[in-house]
């Protein structure tokens, strides 16, 4: 399946005194994307934390290449790079929907863990449905 995107406009509140975007915020919207992205292929990710299980961030990466503005319309393009038993990865690519120009680059990489906290491997179902979206 394809990658999943998601628009969103820039609100003031996201900005600086320049109404340029803060940069702490693209790892928002690529929060926003991933729990739709995982919406969209396997429910809600309530209903996951609901089970006990939690997919914490353990590294993020970022790459600004042009700053977002006060009302732009952002497009956050979300992909599965990969689904292990314990971990999962996404790629986004985050545009100004109106001229398609590309503003950042980013990664996050997820554990599965417990209620405890303890890493686990990921419910077979969640995998599965992770899994036959990149296919």
């Amino acid at each position: 399946m394809p990658p999943r995107q998601i628009e969103l406009r820039v609100r003031y509140a996201e900005t600086d005194q320049m109404r340029i975007v803060y940069h702490a915020n693209y790892l928002v919207w690529c929060e926003i994307g991933r729990t739709e992205y995982i919406r969209s292929v396997a429910g809600s990710y309530a209903e996951v934390e609901r089970k006990g299980i939690a997919l914490a961030v353990v590294d993020a990466s970022l790459r600004y290449h042009a700053p977002a503005r006060y009302d732009n319309l952002i497009a956050v393009t979300t992909t599965l790079r990969e689904a292990r038993s314990r971990t999962v990865t996404f790629d986004y690519l985050i545009t100004n929907a109106e001229t398609g120009e590309r503003l950042v680059t980013a990664s996050t990489k997820l554990a599965s863990t417990d209620a405890s906290g303890r890493l686990t491997s990921i419910p077979p179902e969640l995998r599965n449905a992770l899994e036959k979206s990149s296919e």
